[in-house]
């Protein structure tokens, strides 16, 4: 693939390497980091193996081996996730959105704490955050939110947030020390790519026939109106 990108390639197939070559990065990742890994690993019996290792440095080894080798452990499961297939929606951007369920005006400073704990979250992954419309709370919060999230794996990772989140807690709004429960609803859509539709002139059919309605003699003498289907 790599080979590939540096020669000359059109455009769509451009998006489509490199699109290819990202989701197959943290995979060529984990098993070039096993690969040293096992070959460290192999050094380090051999220095155990030597009885001539000096025995501070026989010490120091052993510590490494046990490095070693809850690393190759870790790498390993890193590898067999990267192989797992993958939901064809994973990589897509996201429409997120969060509603204020019950509770009043705890359940609207609930849904902004929300998220803002997404906002965060994104931040974090290196993904674009992009609110398109928001309603706000009396008090704080929001009563409806809706954000576009961009950024690759955004999907994979929020998809499990759809649903109703409940919290209780003693909200800023209540003087007496009780404690509320408020729940918030969230919504997570994988965003529709772009479709290119082919059509054919074989496959339309294109009729013209008289207008109705008004327009005197012009609407009468000549065929206005185009059907296509």
């Amino acid at each position: 693939l790599e080979a590939e990108l540096l020669g000359e390639v059109k455009s769509d197939r451009y998006v489509a390497i490199t699109r290819e070559l990202a989701e197959l990065n943290p995979l060529i990742d984990a098993v070039k980091l096993y690969r040293a890994a096992r070959t460290e690993l192999a050094d380090t019996e051999a220095m155990l193996a030597d009885a001539g290792t000096d025995p501070e440095m026989r010490s120091l080894a052993e510590a490494e081996l046990e490095t070693l080798q809850a690393r190759i452990g870790d790498l390993e499961q890193q590898i067999r996730i990267a192989l797992l297939p993958k939901d064809a929606m994973d990589d897509r951007n996201v429409m997120l959105e969060i509603r204020a369920g019950t509770g009043g005006d705890e359940a609207s400073l609930f849904a902004g704490d929300l998220f803002r704990m997404y906002e965060r979250f994104a931040a974090l992954q290196g993904w674009k955050v992009e609110v398109i419309s928001a309603s706000e709370g009396t008090v704080g919060g929001y009563k409806e939110i809706i954000a576009e999230v961009q950024g690759r794996g955004a999907f994979a990772k929020l998809k499990f947030e759809s649903g109703v989140h409940r919290v209780q807690r003693v909200p800023d709004t209540e003087t007496q020390g009780r404690i509320h429960t408020s729940a918030a609803t969230v919504a997570v859509l994988p965003e529709v790519e772009d479709v290119d539709v082919d059509i054919k002139d074989t496959d339309l059919r294109i009729e013209t026939m008289r207008a109705g309605g008004a327009g005197g003699q012009h609407v009468n003498k000549t065929e206005s109106a185009i059907r296509i289907t």
